[in-house]
């Protein structure tokens, strides 16, 4: 049975504020050093979009009571923005293989709204090719973000040289049956298709009364067809964001959106976010489909009106759906003092938009 959402799910750590605030200086840093670099503010993580799509989110019917919750609760159609991008903090040449990311803004969302987010009238979900996070909790995740703060500024070539060896490794330990989160995360991800990739919260949300965790997962056969799919990168620096191009200009594509119930605390932590929750004791269900036509994935009005304009946040929601877990708390201070960072060095004012 799931389980129903209590306060008592979330544990905060008497240092939280301290390690979160440790976490949003490296952050900044990073954006810093890229801003000073490039002239031209970037986000601190997930720098580097590869598409920008317009689509619609489309809310099934006859869902049962535990899934029709939140935005869920009614079949409806809701205008969506989704940005595919890589997770580092510096825009890297594609030859460099990274995790990749998703995040998914649907709009005109009404209900009682998170704190900060009062006045919006938008639902995001921030995703990444992962069913869990790399790091548990935030001062693990706060340890890390030191290490990346220090390298953002290593020469490109050496990273290059870098993920092929760590591609290598990953290659090896795929082999003989295994994953590595940690090799992946550091440049030895497979040189694949972005538009092939599913995508999960890996944190948990609340679900209206319940709780879960959130996954987008393409459904049209075209995209199906690109799991696993190699592209070459050599010589192609935006490798990912011409193969996203060229697929949105011929043809659209389907992803479902689904849902994780958590129906064991045991197995199924909400502080520790680097655990994966067992799908053999709770599967994903879809609960609605995005649905995004032919269109140019990438160009300058898209640029200054998604990547430059908009910021994506698990916090920019309803009350629903509140972020849940050290991560998901850490997440909001940090990336609001990203978008004021980029908003204020760009003279272009981030905003969420009331309508597609």
């Amino acid at each position: 049975m799931p389980v129903r959402y209590d306060p008592s799910l979330e544990q905060v750590q008497p240092d939280e504020a301290e390690t979160i605030a440790s976490l949003t200086g490296s952050l900044r840093k990073i954006s810093e050093t890229t801003f000073e670099d490039y002239g031209h503010a970037v986000r601190s993580v997930h720098a580097k979009g590869h598409g920008l799509l317009k689509g619609t989110l489309r809310v099934l019917g006859h869902l049962p009571p535990t899934l029709a919750q939140g935005l869920f609760a009614h079949p409806a159609e809701y205008p969506a923005v989704l940005r595919f991008s890589t997770n580092p903090g510096d825009v890297l040449d594609d030859s460099i293989t990274v995790p990749r990311g998703l995040a998914v803004k649907v709009i005109g969302v009404e209900g009682e709204r998170l704190p900060g987010s009062e006045a919006d009238a938008t639902q995001d979900f921030v995703m990444a090719n992962a069913p869990a996070f790399l790091a548990p909790d935030p001062k693990a995740f706060a340890g890390s973000l030191k290490l990346l703060a220090r390298t953002t500024d290593t020469p490109q070539g050496l990273k290059k040289m870098v993920s092929t060896v760590l591609r290598g490794a990953e290659a090896v330990v795929e082999t003989f049956g295994g994953e590595s989160a940690m090799l992946k995360s550091m440049g030895g991800h497979p040189s694949t298709h972005i538009l092939g990739e599913t995508f999960w919260s890996q944190v948990p949300l609340r679900h209206g009364d319940y709780v879960a965790k959130y996954s987008v997962a393409p459904l049209s056969p075209a995209l199906l067809a690109l799991k696993d799919a190699k592209v070459e990168t050599g010589g192609r620096p935006d490798a990912l964001r011409e193969e996203v191009k060229a697929f949105f200009r011929e043809q659209g594509g389907e992803w479902e959106l689904r849902v994780q119930l958590l129906t064991n605390r045991e197995t199924m932590p909400v502080e520790d976010a680097s655990v994966p929750w067992p799908e053999e004791e709770s599967p994903y269900i879809a609960v609605a489909r995005i649905i995004v036509p032919p269109q140019p994935a990438w160009d300058a009005e898209r640029v200054r009106e998604i990547d430059d304009g908009m910021a994506f946040s698990p916090w920019h929601g309803l009350e629903a759906h509140r972020p849940l877990g050290g991560i998901m708390r850490a997440r909001r201070p940090a990336y609001e003092d990203s978008a004021r960072f980029r908003g204020t060095r760009n003279g272009c004012p981030v905003h969420e938009p009331r309508q597609g």
